[in-house]
């Protein structure tokens, strides 16, 4: 297991997490990769292909910029900045709604198969066992992700989830948006004391822009040295040091 944390030498890595957890009030999740793997690393270009083609039926021949998007979820904003170069008379929404859909069908059928994450049950529960409150935020949306924490035994143990706005694309991550409606549930704490733990460099935006603090958790060398490149609070290769740090955490 490789980690990057501020310091340097094996003192500073050993103790920089449980400090950085210490300093934590709250604790924002994001979901497909720190909690599950929800898609199994299969490429979505055939659910990007169905919105396409749902989208040609309304509004007939689409941007290069989604005609060129072959990701599921990608996709979604490409189709609001579309909606919006155009006039509303010209152009119904309502593909936009339909492609959220679409999307969330494929999350519903994805979460009966997705495997846990390892130790992301622990780390729930020792979060919830030390009165450290989490919010899940996600792109996903936000009901596969409420039946995925049914499944396993884990909704008791966060304080809520904040997904995919279904007529906004454009707000998911790195848009702060979603950072912001897990803070305004939280009761609006001091951003500063707030971590998100995320496996993507959007997570990482997001967090920048909302002014919280950001812990990378991935499996990619070269993303967690991009990550502390840009300015990353912490990034480790996995779930274990954290979970680590969240057990010797005292009850608030």
């Amino acid at each position: 297991m490789t980690s990057t944390l501020p310091g340097v030498g094996d003192r500073a890595r050993s103790t920089a997490l449980p400090a950085l957890l210490a300093g934590t009030e709250a604790v924002l999740l994001d979901f497909d990769g720190p909690v599950c793997d929800l898609f199994g690393r299969v490429p979505t270009a055939h659910v990007a292909a169905e919105i396409k083609t749902m989208a040609r039926g309304h509004w007939g021949r689409l941007d290069r910029e989604v005609e060129d998007c072959h990701d599921s979820h990608g996709i979604l904003p490409r189709l609001g900045d579309m909606a919006d170069k155009h006039r509303p008379e010209h152009l119904t929404r309502v593909p936009l709604r339909l492609a959220h859909e679409i999307v969330t069908r494929y999350e519903y059928e994805a979460v009966r198969t997705a495997r846990p994450t390892p130790l992301a049950g622990e780390l729930l529960r020792e979060f919830r066992r030390s009165g450290l409150p989490v919010v899940v935020v996600t792109n996903n949306a936000a009901g596969p992700v409420r039946d995925y924490l049914a499944r396993e035994g884990l909704a008791g143990q966060v304080a809520g989830v904040c997904g995919r706005d279904p007529d906004e694309p454009r707000r998911m991550k790195p848009d702060p948006y979603l950072v912001d409606c897990a803070l305004a549930l939280l009761g609006g704490p001091d951003r500063t004391r707030v971590l998100l733990i995320g496996d993507q460099v959007t997570d990482l935006e997001a967090a920048r822009r909302a002014g919280v603090r950001f812990l990378g958790c991935t499996g990619d060398r070269d993303k967690r040295r991009r990550m502390a490149g840009l300015g990353a609070d912490g990034a480790v290769a996995s779930l274990g040091p954290v979970t680590r740090a969240a057990r010797r955490l005292p009850v608030r």
